[in-house]
């Protein structure tokens, strides 16, 4: 279609979705896109973003690329839009061959509207051949998710860190005056993690959409715990009190994830531990007995949860507080995601650390971790090449393409293309400091509304003011957390 007015559009959404109207920003962000205007898009779980995408992929002729960090999230999509019989491939590594080749094939004969994909398998050599052939048009990169560009630790990828570069990359491969549009969408970005965003992305004066993440029916509170023993108990406590209602329960480790879920697994309750340690295979497993309701809850780390829809998850616990706000905010959107009410509970050590000081050790390492990473960057910082291939970095040091990406967020190094860099200084009278993150621990100790903390934390401090929920801990007693 050459233009695509609001009733043509409209048209296309009730033939293929069913729906008869759009919810807000649904439609502006679907014209935004369409107009090869690049966008920034922070909304809530269940707002239906991948509409946003979808559809004007499907109005325009090209491909649209679809940079998803999960296999199950991208494989959900998928077969949604396949049982709909729409021109839709998905390419990682675990889908055989002959797959792979022929999902290539269709890129180059470009019968094909949308591809699923990782940031790992956009910048694989046989792909990217294809990519970049100069017939193949390409309408727009959508990074779903977007987030993950920004979080680092145990989880990080560093390919997200060069996905800035792919525009211009791709561009050069193709005729004069193509337009390729980026939309980055995600639920959990303060004013900081945009800017991140906008500058990593290399986004053109981005259309902005911010849709504040306050959800009525999550209910938020914490528990102080004087001892390890105490926090068990009042987990139990808490189990005791959602009888066979499905259920997630986030750790900061494998190690603690595995140990909590044999413990409950003792005590006859139907669970398991997963987080990234473990085979693709053993992780889907894990999810489709959760999913089916065959296992009650998941003992997780962060690895779980991006991807997986249930609708009907009825509390989430935090064993231990995670690092960021950013990751709280995603792990209890995974509740309360058909409307119901949703309990998000936080188990917490006293705020002196004196009789249990088993969170701020826990943050301690997690620190400890990233100071590594610094120190282990300013050392390859001396050693590498002024100029080289990423390939090249990685071969020779370990974890050598995590401190290239770390490098580029700390303003030492920029892309020159998807597979190559450039130092953009060796050496400074400042050495590189890590900066130690523990902003969460406001959060778990205020007397405030949490809704209220969570809003201003993330940028809408107009929807803040003067705001309570009425439904957080802090709201129904009124009084100091402590007391």
């Amino acid at each position: 279609m050459s233009s695509h007015d609001t009733e043509s559009i409209q048209t296309i959404f009730q033939k293929i979705w069913g729906y008869d109207s759009f919810r807000f920003p649904q439609q502006e962000i679907i014209e935004t896109i369409l107009a090869a205007k690049d966008a920034l898009i922070v909304m809530p779980t269940g707002f239906g973003k991948s509409i946003c995408f979808q559809l004007p992929a499907l109005l325009k002729t090209g491909l649209t690329l679809v940079i998803s960090p999960l296999v199950a999230l991208m494989e959900n999509q998928v077969e949604e839009l396949l049982a709909k019989k729409l021109p839709v491939a998905l390419i990682h590594h675990e889908i055989p061959r002959q797959q792979r080749k022929k999902t290539l094939a269709a890129i180059a004969d470009q019968t094909l509207r949308l591809l699923y994909l990782s940031p790992e398998t956009l910048l694989s050599p046989p792909l990217w051949s294809k990519l970049t052939l100069p017939h193949v048009k390409i309408n727009a990169l959508i990074l779903d998710e977007a987030h993950c560009l920004t979080q680092w630790g145990d989880n990080f990828r560093p390919a997200y860190r060069r996905l800035g570069a792919v525009r211009p990359a791709l561009l050069q491969s193709k005729p004069a005056g193509s337009q390729i549009a980026i939309a980055a969408f995600t639920a959990t970005a303060n004013p900081a993690t945009r800017e991140t965003l906008t500058r990593v992305l290399q986004l053109e004066k981005p259309q902005l959409f911010l849709i504040n993440p306050y959800r009525q029916n999550l209910d938020l509170s914490t528990k102080i715990c004087i001892s390890p023993g105490c926090r068990r108990h009042q987990l139990l406590n808490f189990l005791t009190s959602q009888p066979r209602q499905s259920g997630l329960i986030y750790t900061r480790s494998r190690r603690h994830s595995e140990n909590l879920a044999a413990w409950l697994q003792s005590l006859h309750y139907r669970t398991s531990a997963y987080h990234a340690g473990l085979s693709p295979f053993q992780r889907r497993e894990i999810e489709q007995n959760w999913l089916r309701g065959d296992l009650t809850f998941v003992v997780c780390t962060s690895a779980f949860g991006m991807g997986i829809n249930k609708p009907d998850v009825r509390w989430v616990v935090h064993y231990q507080p995670p690092a960021l706000l950013s990751e709280y905010l995603q792990e209890i959107g995974r509740g309360g995601r058909d409307g119901g009410k949703m309990q998000a509970l936080t188990l917490i050590s006293e705020p002196t650390g004196w009789l249990d000081n088993s969170d701020k050790n826990q943050q301690k390492f997690f620190n400890s971790q990233q100071e590594r990473q610094y120190r282990q960057a300013w050392q390859i910082l001396a050693q590498i090449p002024l100029e080289g291939k990423v390939e090249a970095i990685s071969a020779e040091f370990p974890d050598g393409a995590l401190i290239l990406s770390l490098l580029h967020s700390l303003d030492r190094l920029e892309w020159l293309d998807p597979f190559h860099y450039r130092l953009i200084y060796r050496h400074n009278s400042a050495k590189m400091t890590f900066k130690p993150r523990n902003e969460i621990f406001p959060y778990l100790y205020t007397r405030r509304c949490r809704w209220h903390f969570l809003l201003n934390a993330f940028g809408f401090q107009e929807n803040a003011d003067n705001f309570r929920c009425g439904h957080c801990d802090n709201c129904r007693r009124n009084r100091p957390l402590t007391s």
